[in-house]
């Protein structure tokens, strides 16, 4: 038994050691890359090309978060309402009410975000 088990555990064991030869490699080059750049450019700000013009650790406003809530709660009612959809027959009275309470919280998250202006665009 533990035989059909052996690739796996080898498997496993050589992933685990590829990843941290690879993760110290890239930690090492890494910092011997910034303590001695060849260049100024390799320490300025990359990603928007420009340097930042204010604190990165500024609020973002709640509509953002409240968005995003919201397509949580339609994402999560189309993934759980075609399976439901496909086994109501054999799942019965009992899969529709439950189907129907998990329904009326979604529809509270969704008036909660309506009553804090998610969908208001300005």
């Amino acid at each position: 038994m533990l035989a059909n088990y052996l690739p796996v555990l080898i498997f496993l064991v050589v992933a685990a050691g590829l990843a941290v030869v690879l993760m110290g490699l890239g930690n090492f080059f890494g910092r011997l890359a910034t303590k001695n750049p060849r260049d100024v450019e390799k320490l300025s700000a990359y990603e928007c090309g420009f340097e930042a013009f204010e604190d990165a650790r500024a609020r973002f406003d709640v509509r953002y978060y409240l968005v995003a809530i919201l397509f949580i709660v339609f994402d999560l009612e189309i993934a759980f309402l075609f399976p439901w959809a496909v086994a109501l027959p054999s799942i019965g009275g009992f899969g529709l009410w439950a189907m129907g309470i998990f329904l009326a919280i979604l529809v509270v998250g969704f008036v909660y975000e309506w009553k804090k202006g998610a969908l208001e665009w300005d």
